[in-house]
């Protein structure tokens, strides 16, 4: 039997979403028999994602024939190309001077020159915090008003305004940068050229046919902004792609071309690309001069689904023919992915805004922490008490005069209460933190791209993370090959080497005799070791869809849409059999002793997640046997391989292990089974609807996939990155809820979350795919609820569907779950889950990846980590923080993120207790005084308070640590504490605020009842009294001491008591030294902290907090 010819070459049929010529619609069409271009427009151009069987998608396009005056009256816009639903129809030798698509623009940037300003402003001050700072320090320029010196009021706000602007405005600058080396990048656009018929092939009798002689395709390089729907562009290998194309021809002979889509779907094996079979026959100098045009759908963002329509009129001589091609997602390259071999030319269907790549990515936001949130509510408290203390005073003194005067005067003077230091403090902190996260040398390279959240990597409480290059390597290796009776673990496969090669020797030396035996018995007999291991590796050799490449230094690598199909011919070749070549029609496989064996490709039937089985149908050319080959998930296979007593077993086995298992069966046929097979199943391609699926499907169960012959099983091991179990094991235990979301398959899915311990040991694993109806979801809901310790595994068409109908409750019950698998999902909708999480829990939540399509999951977080990985810096340059391999996850969070938010919140708490207490003696003050809105401590007084006397032992604070790191790491339950927000809560701070109520009062008090009445006196008295309170309680708020605390505490103190001496002013040098002063000043000193210290130590004994106990402080 001959080799079937390319046009009937089945792959087009059978492959879920393939179409590699489409089916030639020559001749004339029947208009009657046309459906309505509306109906096709209607079921999917509304924006809902439905998918359609290939069944009926093929029927559907295969009906709209070449009636071109029907289309354009029913759907086109001639005028414009463009439809009001985004639909077009694009003309391939016309192009627009003017077009009416978005142009092909890349814009990251958060700023335009003229919006700067305004947006910078607008986010500083919609925050209380800060807007409060701003009116106070506006009102000092009002006379009536002013009270000490404007610097006071104005420079922190300043700094902090000069150093945020610098900030954005130099993120902002790196943004423009990238988006115009992106926009500048030139691409080759093929000119117009006049149509040009293609000449027959005219030779001479006795001499070769002519071919065709077609000039070389006219070009002109252009910036990749200026690529216009319509264009045909000339790419090249290594070529990222501008826009959304349509690809019309390649530099292979089959039409074929392999992509990079690593920064789109996350996954980095190379994808398999057709061109037009049409336009493919022309080639690069000669589709230029193509007629007709191409409809094509509104733009949407599923990247699975594509619809559209090649119209083109036919070159040769005579009656001018048209087609109408069928076109789907495998004709289409997408933007942002990269030509990976050869050259191509594609035409532009989507630019800018509209293609799958943007449709798919979010716009960032300006994140916010969750301690900066609360420092916020509780300015707004603080302001409120200033408010009305001032209203008390003012009320107290019967509101005499111009009574509104003073309570302003009164705000201003108790405005230390929210202190403008507090900002400069907590983002000098933070960028300590961030330095110190920098510099940490076990986990180098570590950067903080957004300084202002380190305090949230002490919060999270939910982690969504990718798979692909996050948690594994995206490295395939055949761990394990077991064929019943005989097991080869990776430790022995060179006997399977061995074996192979004695086998293949005696076969070759005893060729005839293996013919007459094969057709003389086709089912199983008995063979000796070698033989069985030969027929296991043959048939791994040969049912597969991988293809060698040769690279530009003469060395092969394989290519395939999935990374265990490479693993598994990378191992045939080890131990003796080499592909050496793949087409669409036949294949060539080498052994180690240089004897080709080539296989022609009968029928081929593609692995889809519904069938998850991979079957084909070869002929030996050198024998003429035909054999089916198929291999599956065991799930499917079992059912359909001969009866074993193994099998299951062994599954389980492997799957406990973390390997991916497929099974190997195979089927011999004789010529008339496999003719009879062929001529039925031709038929069952002709009928229409959705009667054709199910009778292919029922002619490949009666002639094909009953009692195989089971081979062999193999296990696969995706290769995890370094210290992924011990990491996920250790996040667990402090009490993270792990999400791992996903765009590959959910067996594999569900491989990764056993390996790498995501899901425990015992721990029962729920699988829910292909939900349809509310029925199935409220039955998935009900079992889960009673089951809360499982593990969830849902595909990505289910879990849209739970969010459609079901959302609070399936978030609900989600949120509770330890670990959630998420599998199939796109980038948006890892966005959406994201978001979601974060809306219905209030929880802080952190996600993590390493390609371009984990950015939009990224963004939406509160806390975004990208890993620097094969899949290239996107993730990263997108994220808040950028680390190198997952495991550093562990130190980021349990140690960095706890001391950051710790810290900070002790530092902010005690900045506002600073600013209390001098508003409380304040107020004492003002209230012994006639209600009088005067300054107690004027001038420098004031301004050294905040800064030169106590802001760096106050500052030192970002030094302490609670625990060690050794002790962070041991018990990683200690971060659980973190998470309930407890370090910066309402009781901290009304505890804070009664201390510092109580140590102002004593302080002010104390000054004037019990000792002086000479102004001056009370003044220094006071305000050293206040320095060396401020200076015991850091040393008291201290739990491991650094030398630069020390440092900052003895020097602080020299330097208020040196400046005694140059500031006479508010210090009489003789009283401040007589024992008088000392003795006071160490009384109202020890009636103010004393109790605390008291009160503390207490505390400590019966009640120690969780970190006390473990360090055994």
């Amino acid at each position: 039997m001959s080799r079937p010819s390319t046009s009937s070459y089945p792959l087009q049929t059978l492959s879920q979403r393939s179409s590699f010529s489409g089916p030639s619609m020559n001749g004339q069409s029947n208009v009657d028999d046309m459906p309505s271009r509306r109906t096709l427009a209607v079921g999917h151009g509304k924006g809902k994602k439905k998918r359609v069987s290939d069944a009926d998608e093929q029927e559907a396009l295969l009906g709209y024939t070449n009636d071109l005056e029907g289309v354009e009256e029913d759907q086109m816009i001639q005028a414009t190309g463009k439809s009001k639903n985004g639909s077009r129809n694009i003309p391939l030798q016309h192009s627009l001077t003017k077009s009416p698509f978005p142009p092909n623009v890349v814009r990251n940037q958060k700023y335009s020159v003229v919006t700067f300003l305004p947006l910078v402003f607008y986010e500083q001050f919609k925050f209380f915090f800060n807007f409060y700072f701003l009116v106070v320090a506006l009102s000092q320029f009002i006379p009536a008003l002013k009270i000490g010196y404007i610097v006071t009021y104005v420079a922190p706000l300043a700094f902090v305004l000069a150093v945020t602007m610098g900030k954005e405005a130099y993120d902002d600058y790196q943004r423009y940068l990238r988006d115009r080396e992106s926009n500048s990048t030139r691409y080759l656009v093929l000119l117009p050229q006049p149509a040009c018929p293609v000449p027959q092939n005219v030779s001479l009798p006795g001499e070769p046919p002519v071919s065709p002689s077609l000039p070389r395709p006219q070009t002109r390089s252009t910036p990749a902004s200026s690529i216009k729907v319509g264009d045909m562009v000339l790419l090249e290998k290594n070529q990222r792609i501008p826009a959304d194309m349509v690809l019309l021809t390649t530099s292979e002979e089959e039409g074929t071309c392999f992509i990079r889509t690593d920064q789109l779907d996350g996954e980095t094996d190379w994808k398999l690309k057709v061109a037009v079979g049409e336009t493919q026959k022309l080639g690069e100098k000669g589709v230029g001069s193509v007629e007709g045009n191409l409809y094509a759908d509104p733009p949407i963002k599923d990247i699975h689904t594509f619809y559209g329509i090649l119209n083109i009129r036919s070159l040769t001589p005579g009656p001018t023919k048209e087609q109408s091609i069928p076109l789907n997602v495998e004709n289409v390259l997408w933007a942002n992915t990269v030509l990976a071999a050869g050259s191509a030319v594609g035409l532009v269907v989507y630019t800018g805004k509209e293609t799958r790549a943007v449709l798919n990515t979010s716009e960032p936001e300006t994140k916010m922490g969750t301690l900066e949130r609360e420092v916020n509510k509780m300015a707004k408290i603080l302001c409120t008490v200033t408010f009305a203390l001032s209203v008390f005073l003012v009320a107290l003194n019967g509101f005499r005069g111009q009574w509104y005067i003073y309570v302003f005067r009164f705000l201003i003077l108790f405005s230390s209460i929210i202190p403008i230091s507090l900002r400069v403090n907590l983002d000098m902190g933070k960028t300590v933190y961030a330095h110190q996260i920098h510099t940490d040398p076990e986990i180098p390279e570590t950067i903080v791209r957004t300084s202002t959240l380190p305090e949230e990597l002490g919060r999270v409480e939910y982690l969504l993370s990718d798979k692909t290059g996050t948690l594994t390597r995206n490295e395939m290796e055949l761990k394990k090959l077991h064929m019943g009776t005989l097991v080869f673990g990776w430790d022995s496969m060179d006997e399977v080497a061995h074996l192979l090669a004695q086998a293949l020797n005696e076969q070759d030396g005893a060729m005839e005799r293996r013919k007459s035996s094969m057709s003389a018995i086709p089912g199983r007999s008995r063979r000796d070791m070698s033989s069985r291991v030969r027929d296991a590796v043959m048939a791994l050799a040969t049912c597969h869809n991988v293809t060698p490449v040769t690279n530009d230094d003469g060395s092969i690598t394989y290519q395939a849409s999935s990374p265990d199909e490479v693993a598994i011919v990378e191992w045939v070749e080890s131990v003796g059999v080499k592909l050496i070549h793949r087409d669409r029609t036949s294949m060539t496989i080498q052994s180690t002793a240089g004897i080709q064996y080539t296989y022609d490709v009968l029928y081929i039937f593609p692995f889809t997640s519904e069938s998850k089985r991979m079957g084909i149908i070869v002929r030996d050319r050198s024998t003429g046997s035909i054999t089916f080959v198929q291999k599956g998930a065991d799930t499917i296979m079992a059912k359909l391989v001969q009866k074993n007593d193994w099998l299951e077993e062994e599954c389980g086995n492997m799957a406990r292990e973390g390997l991916r298992t497929l099974v190997l069966g195979r089927k011999k046929l004789t010529e008339s089974n496999f003719s009879e097979f062929d001529l039925k199943f031709k038929k069952a391609q002709l009928i229409s609807g959705e009667e054709r699926q199910i009778q292919m499907n029922k002619i490949i169960n009666d002639f094909l996939e009953n009692e195989l012959e089971l081979l062999a099983l193999t296990g696969v091991e995706d290769k995890l990155q370094e210290d992924v179990k011990s990491t996920l094991e250790l996040l667990r235990n402090a009490g993270l809820k792990i999400w791992m979301l996903t765009g590959d398959k959910i067996e594999t899915a569900t491989n990764i979350a056993i390996s790498s311990k995501l899901v425990g040991r015992g721990q029962y694993i729920h699988q829910v795919a292909k939900l349809k109806t509310s029925d199935q979801i409220r039955d998935m809901l009900d079992f889960l609820s009673a089951k809360l310790d499982a593990c969830l595994v849902i595909d990505g068409e289910s879990l849209q569907l739970c969010l459609d109908r079901f959302r609070p409750e399936f978030i609900h019950l989600a949120t509770q779950l330890p670990t959630v698998v998420a599998c199939r999902c796109s980038p948006t909708q890892k966005a959406d889950v994201a978001r979601l999480i974060r809306e219905f829990t209030k929880k802080t939540v952190c996600c993590i990846g390493d390609g371009g399509n984990d950015v939009s999951m990224i963004q939406a977080a509160d806390v975004g980590v990208g890993i620097v990985g094969k899949e290239g810096k996107q993730a990263s340059l997108s994220a808040d923080f950028s680390i190198n391999q997952f495991s550093y996850l562990t130190k980021l969070l349990l140690w960095h993120g706890r001391n950051s938010y710790k810290r900070s919140a002790k530092l902010s708490q005690f900045v506002i207790h600073r600013g209390l207490i001098i508003a409380v003696i304040q107020a004492v003050f003002s209230s012994i005084f006639f209600f009088a809105p005067i300054a107690l401590y004027q001038g420098w007084l004031q301004v050294g308070y905040a800064t030169l006397y106590t802001m760096a032992p106050v500052f030192s604070l970002v030094l302490d640590k609670d625990v060690n790191e050794d002790l962070a790491l041991l018990y990683p339950e200690l971060y659980k504490d973190l998470t309930k927000g407890r370090s910066l809560s309402y009781k901290t701070f009304f505890t804070w605020l009664m201390i510092s109520v109580y140590q102002g009062g004593i302080i002010m008090l104390l000054s004037l009842l019990l000792f002086e009445s000479e102004f001056l006196h009370i003044v220094a008295i006071s305000f050293s009294a206040l320095v060396i309170n401020e200076l015991i309680m850091v040393a008291l708020e201290i739990t491991t001491w650094h030398t630069y605390m020390i440092l900052s505490e003895l020097g602080t103190a020299l330097v208020y008591f040196g400046s005694m001496a140059i500031l006479p002013a508010y210090f009489d040098l003789s009283f401040v030294l007589s024992k008088q002063f000392i003795s006071k000043v160490a009384i109202i000193v020890a009636f103010s902290s004393f109790p605390l210290y008291m009160i503390k130590a207490i505390h400590r004994r019966y009640n120690p907090a969780a970190y006390a106990k473990v360090a055994g402080i």
